[in-house]
């Protein structure tokens, strides 16, 4: 006679937390010069993959379960003289015989795959108005200001250049720096205006006097004009 008495109570359970994180940085900020920054929308985009992989190390699939012997044969006496049990096993802790149980162990995986995406918008727009307008005037003073030095350069290289020009001082057509006064041009110089002209004065004639024949040169075509006698011979 033998008794299995295999009471199995298996719990298992796996928790696992998986959050996402959103970090949200501040706003761009752009800087103009002057102490102007104005602040824009910004737009979030996080994607994000997750997995999560549960194992039992080692693997086994099958296990042997063990049959104890529980017998309690000996130990009393009944009327007659024979064995009988004493509510005392036998032999305890012997293993008759062993059957193989399933585990039903296996792998479990998980995955996730997604994006978060968050957009953010300042509530004031009049202030980013009135920012983004002072950003323009801002703009538009520094070009004007840079205009300006820009003029200054050219009307201090005209006087300088012209000055030295009409020293007699210039660069060499050869020299790398004969560009900055090339396009330099004098007017006017001190005795001199320009544009000038001069008059060519007449000559002089009376009544009395004939004008004097201007005389033709002899060319070669005519021999008679050469005023010697030809002969052939």
């Amino acid at each position: 006679m033998s008794a299995t008495a295999s009471p199995v109570a298996n719990s298992s359970g796996s928790v696992t937390n998986q959050a996402i994180q959103v970090l949200q940085g501040p706003y761009i900020t752009n800087t103009y010069g002057g102490g102007i920054q104005c602040q824009g929308p910004t737009r979030n985009f996080t994607p994000y993959v997750t997995g999560s992989v549960s194992a039992s190390k080692p693997f086994q699939g099958y296990y042997d379960d063990p049959v104890y012997d529980v017998g309690d044969n000996f130990g009393a006496f009944d009327d007659d003289g024979n064995n009988i049990g004493d509510g005392i096993i036998d032999n305890p802790g012997d293993i008759l015989f062993t059957k193989r149980t399933r585990t039903g162990q296996k792998d479990n995986y998980s995955l996730g795959v997604g994006f978060s995406m968050t957009w953010s918008t300042p509530l004031d727009k009049n202030l980013q108005d009135l920012c983004k307008e002072a950003a323009s005037s801002n703009i538009a003073m520094m070009q004007q200001l840079t205009a300006n030095k820009r003029l200054d350069f050219e009307i201090a290289r005209l006087k300088n250049c012209g000055e030295l020009k009409l020293r007699g001082i210039q660069f060499h057509p050869k020299s790398p720096y004969y560009s900055v006064c090339a396009d330099v041009v004098v007017n006017n110089p001190p005795g001199h205006k320009h544009p000038h002209y001069h008059k060519i004065p007449p000559i002089p004639s009376s009544s009395s006097e004939t004008p004097t024949a201007i005389p033709v040169q002899p060319h070669s075509s005519d021999a008679d004009l050469l005023g010697v006698p030809l002969s052939i011979r």
